[in-house]
């Protein structure tokens, strides 16, 4: 009796142990799944936050590449550009070319051209009644050590050779009264000239004692004394009206009178 007692108890200390060792083994394996599990989403999280980056990372190169796409579109309308003024650069330089070409034809039809107007001035001069001689002397010398210079370009040579044409002519509409040295009868004397456009010269000197005229008869050529009597208040009239001291009017000068 003992003895089946003693079976029944070893049995039942054998049921408990396997029982305790079963449950002891779920415990292990279930702790090693959640620990598998913990590590699956340590890393699905870590494959997120790649997934993520990837992702942001994608949409800056795709923003990036949108704005090259239209950096490349906006180069190829300036390009498109240039080509057009470049094209149209190109016809100018031709244009130019051909321009120069006719321009230094030209500078050698003007230069000789030039050459003759300041010839012609001077014997213009040299003819012309003697106002401001030295003046205008010294003008037409001027114009043609301008001729000389290669530092000048032709266009400003010929505007010089111009305005002194034009200086000239304007000296046939003025009148003007200025004071000079002049040669009379040998015997210089300073007196007051008085120009009346290129129809007379007179003088008269300063105490009004002796007035006179430019003889500009071919074969005279000088100053003449003449009647103060006839003459002497209205040069001294016109002396006056041309500085200006005097409103204007009317006086007499001796002219030549015309030949037929």
């Amino acid at each position: 009796m003992k003895n089946v007692q003693v079976s029944r108890l070893s049995t039942s200390l054998i049921a408990l142990s396997l029982a305790v060792l079963s449950t002891s083994a779920g415990a292990t394996v279930i702790n090693d799944i959640f620990k598998v599990a913990e590590q699956v989403n340590a890393q699905a999280k870590l494959s997120q936050v790649k997934i993520d980056a990837t992702t942001e990372q994608t949409r800056e190169l795709y923003a990036d590449y949108k704005v090259v796409l239209k950096e490349i579109e906006g180069l190829q309308v300036y390009n498109r550009q240039l080509e057009r003024q470049i094209a149209v650069q190109e016809r100018e330089m031709t244009e130019l070319a051909a321009s120069i070409d006719r321009v230094t034809e030209v500078e050698r039809q003007v230069m000789p051209l030039m050459l003759r107007m300041i010839e012609g001035l001077d014997q213009f001069v040299e003819l012309d009644i003697p106002f401001r001689i030295e003046e205008r002397r010294e003008r037409v010398e001027r114009l043609r050590t301008i001729m000389d210079r290669a530092d000048v370009a032709v266009s400003e040579k010929f505007s010089q050779v111009l305005g002194a044409y034009q200086i000239e002519n304007e000296y046939g509409r003025t009148m003007e009264a200025y004071s000079a040295s002049i040669n009379v009868n040998g015997r210089d004397m300073i007196v007051d000239l008085l120009k009346v456009g290129r129809v007379a010269l007179v003088w008269q000197s300063g105490d009004r004692e002796m007035t006179g005229w430019w003889n500009n008869q071919p074969g005279a050529k000088r100053y003449e004394e003449i009647d103060e009597s006839d003459y002497g208040t209205s040069v001294n009239r016109g002396i006056k009206m041309a500085r200006k001291q005097l409103t204007g009017g009317l006086f007499a000068v001796p002219v030549i009178a015309p030949e037929s």
